[in-house]
């Protein structure tokens, strides 16, 4: 059986993002309303370029909350061990760390984060903000899946989306450069 550093069930999540934050050097935050609403984000960020959120159901730490930093996601939304972040939560991620250039949510292709990451979006293109969606679609383990899963090659994306967002690429050349990596991965 394999042995795991445990405290709690309950905590197992909540924990592992402290430990990354802890870890970080003050690059990372999380967001108010912790730990119901789990959102990594980047300490500084400048909301005059595209943001970059990405996130999902935890039990791979340090993914995605791992994966947030220069360059990669501005903000990382976790929702507990295999279980979607709720809209909510994907929500205050997009409000937080979305200015005036928005915001391009890479989502792995799970009904729960599509529709989750897909209603958030919805909101918050209702509230004026500007925001863009991916799916990642790269998983070729299970050939017989009618819709592939996004797996690590969603990693890829996360890259190539935080690099132009970075460099201070709009949101439409952003999105395109995603897309065109989603489909190539």
């Amino acid at each position: 059986m394999a042995k795991h550093f445990i405290n709690a069930r309950e905590s197992i999540v909540t924990e592992a993002l402290d430990g990354l934050i802890a870890c970080s050097g003050g690059r990372l935050a999380r967001l108010d309303g912790y730990p119901e609403i789990k959102v990594v984000l980047r300490a500084e960020w400048d909301r005059s370029r595209v943001a970059v959120v990405s996130g999902g159901g935890a039990g791979h730490e340090p993914a995605h909350a791992g994966f947030v930093g220069r360059g990669m996601l501005t903000a990382a939304v976790s929702g507990e061990i295999f279980a979607s972040p709720s809209v909510a939560a994907v929500l205050a991620g997009i409000r937080a760390v979305t200015g005036p250039a928005g915001c391009l949510l890479i989502v792995k292709n799970y009904t729960g984060d599509r529709l989750n990451f897909g209603l958030a979006a919805e909101r918050a293109r209702a509230e004026g903000l500007a925001v863009e969606m991916v799916i990642v679609a790269d998983d070729v383990a299970l050939p017989d899946l009618a819709q592939p899963r996004g797996v690590a090659g969603t990693l890829f994306v996360h890259k190539i989306a935080g690099y132009m967002a970075e460099t201070g690429a709009p949101l439409a050349e952003v999105a395109a450069a995603a897309r065109a990596a989603a489909v190539d991965v």
